[in-house]
């Protein structure tokens, strides 16, 4: 599938004029690739959204209890559409009546590195792990560190695919997760935001 088909579904969904969200204009770099954020979304519920690359676009997960370093926690991470590379900058308002429409900040994000190979003991590419069902990564952020699975468990009753997200246990298990509820990209908070570029900013 090529870029634009991947990114057809997100850019579907969403006004440009109204949004402020990136149309996806920009292509992956080789700076682009091998990165992830996870996204704090005051939508009409609050959740996290995990965003990793794979294949010149971001893949998606809404995880609506955030990240766990409990390696016994597995937290429900239902799939979204692809989001293009731009994405992973993005802070501000969706206006309300917009698709996701709601206050988004980056809660963390940084480099990974596959860590799932074949029988050979070679590296697996990202493409084949997610069409497998089955990504293992280790995340270099600020607030989340070390080894984290993805697996996919089977549909819900829409025909939805689930998987769950659960830490890897590792010198970083346990770790408590970073109360700190500022943006790692510009240091705001989800009200500060909402604050400086809502309707009444």
């Amino acid at each position: 599938m090529s870029r634009e088909d991947a990114l057809e579904t997100y850019r579907s969904k969403r006004d440009f004029a109204q949004s402020p969200e990136p149309p996806g204009d920009k292509g992956a770099s080789d700076q682009d690739k091998r990165i992830w954020v996870i996204q704090k979304h005051q939508a009409r519920n609050l959740h996290y959204d995990l965003r990793i690359e794979i294949d010149g676009v971001l893949k998606s997960w809404a995880v609506p209890k955030g990240p766990s370093t409990d390696p016994s926690v597995k937290r429900l991470a239902t799939p979204t559409e692809d989001h293009p590379m731009d994405y992973a900058d993005f802070e501000g308002v969706i206006p309300e009546g917009e698709y996701g429409g709601g206050t988004v900040i980056v809660w963390d994000a940084g480099r990974y590195r596959n860590l799932r190979t074949d029988e050979d003991g070679k590296e697996m590419p990202m493409p084949a792990c997610y069409e497998d069902g089955k990504i293992e990564v280790s995340l270099a952020g600020r607030k989340l560190r070390g080894g984290y699975v993805l697996i996919r468990t089977g549909k819900d009753k829409s025909g939805r695919y689930r998987w769950l997200l659960k830490k890897i246990k590792d010198d970083q298990a346990d770790n408590p997760v970073s109360p700190e509820p500022r943006s790692v990209l510009t240091g705001r908070t989800l009200e500060e935001v909402a604050a400086e570029e809502g309707p009444a900013g």
